[in-house]
């Protein structure tokens, strides 16, 4: 009986990075489909790389640093004793260099490595300077080993209840939020309450956010009757299946609008000039991106007039 072969995908963050990577998942387990698969992820994809049933084991990633001897002997002992066959490493930094030769530690059989890391059997080279959109790099990557990918994930295996939400037929998604220590990738909540009273003449409105974001998505909803927030009370599977129903979502540069758009949403994201479209952006067959310089300078109206109509019924 022949060995099972043991391949690796190493993916660790960030959220819309990691649900740009889902394509990538599908088509190394299209590839190697008996193969054993592992993935090395962080807590918060752990449940939703579960639900995607690619994965034969998937491990938590403890992001062992500087003198966390206990993490790092944890990390090098899984490593080696699990003799994976192939390492696809898709985060492609500093951290999964580190691992690339913490496995090389104490000799023993070495894996093939996928990735851009000086000494990896299958090493991708990107030109300094060069500019190319996260799943653009990894369709080249992958092609290193006659992999092709598909252009979208097949997003048919997230299913989550609503019913809890209580939502009407027709709703648009805000999500206002973004990370707390990039505040200039944020437009500014007076005008997201601006452009929740426009909407809200049309339909009802939607605001989706983390816990940290509870503020500015709290004074949206005040500052708009009839605003349903459900900052901090969304699954990531919740949200997915919220894009397959939402009339089109509008918000920041931030990971919710991944999981919408992937899942078929119409979606305008806003972009200053703190993040490059053209390195991240999301995928999906309606995605519209809108990059000013400065976004406090951004109008309401210039972004009604962005919004991807018509889209599911929208008058």
């Amino acid at each position: 009986m022949p060995v099972q072969e043991k391949i690796l995908i190493i993916k660790l963050s960030a959220f819309g990075d990691f649900i740009l990577s889902l394509r990538s998942f599908q088509a190394i387990r299209a590839h190697h489909p008996n193969a054993h698969l592992s993935l090395l992820t962080r807590a918060p994809f752990v449940t939703l790389a579960q639900h995607s049933g690619l994965f034969d084991a998937i491990q938590t990633d403890e992001s062992p640093r500087g003198l966390q001897i206990t993490r790092w002997v944890r990390l090098w002992r899984w490593l080696t004793t699990n003799r994976f066959d192939r390492v696809y490493d898709l985060q492609r930094n500093d951290r999964s260099a580190c691992y690339f030769y913490l496995s090389r530690l104490c000799g023993g059989p070495r894996a093939q490595w996928v990735g851009k890391v000086r000494g990896c059997s299958h090493r991708q080279i990107i030109p300094a300077g060069t500019v190319s959109l996260v799943t653009t790099r990894e369709d080249q990557q992958l092609a290193l080993v006659g992999i092709k990918n598909n252009p979208h994930p097949d997003m048919s295996f997230i299913q989550a209840d609503l019913s809890a939400f209580q939502l009407p037929d027709r709703f648009a998604i805000l999500v206002p939020g973004g990370a707390v220590h990039r505040p200039d990738k944020r437009w500014p909540v007076a005008q997201f309450i601006e452009l929740a009273q426009q909407i809200s003449r049309k339909m009802a409105v939607v605001v989706l956010g983390t816990a940290a974001e509870q503020q500015v998505c709290s004074r949206l909803a005040r500052a708009c009757a009839g605003v349903i927030n459900l900052c901090g009370q969304t699954s990531l599977e919740q949200i997915a299946v919220l894009g397959q129903l939402a009339c089109f979502a509008v918000g920041n540069d931030t990971g919710p609008m991944h999981m919408l758009s992937t899942n078929g949403c119409a979606v305008l994201v806003l972009y200053s000039k703190a993040s490059n479209p053209q390195k991240i952006r999301p995928l999906g067959p309606c995605v519209r991106v809108h990059q000013v310089d400065d976004l406090s300078a951004l109008g309401v109206q210039e972004v009604l007039n962005r919004i991807p109509f018509p889209v599911r019924d929208v008058p």
